[in-house]
């Protein structure tokens, strides 16, 4: 990474000024050196990456799979019911969470 793009202590404290964000210079110079790293190894994958070389998401090809959408056994109301600590009627009875009426 050339010094031209490195970031500056002096970058990271205006950018957190703007945030408004409060750093110490103990946080500002850790971050400076993490935001370095970043850009170090972006600028690695940059080379890297050449035009006969696809871009991709995932290192092998997936594909989905679906299975098929078949209407089986449900439960009744009754049965649903069954296990419940209340009900009114075929529905659940559940308490009041909002405070409302």
């Amino acid at each position: 990474m050339s010094e031209k793009s490195a970031i500056t202590s002096a970058e990271v404290a205006h950018l957190a000024d703007l945030a408004r964000i409060a750093m110490s210079e103990e946080e500002l110079s850790s971050l400076t050196g993490d935001l370095n790293t970043i850009l170090a190894n972006v600028a690695r994958v940059s080379e890297v990456a050449t035009e006969d070389v696809p871009a991709t998401s995932h290192p092998i090809p997936l594909s989905n799979v679906m299975r098929e959408d078949v209407v089986g056994e449900t439960l009744t109301a009754a049965e649903a019911l069954a296990g419940a600590p209340a009900a009114d009627g075929d529905k659940f009875v559940v308490p009041q969470i909002l405070g409302e009426d």
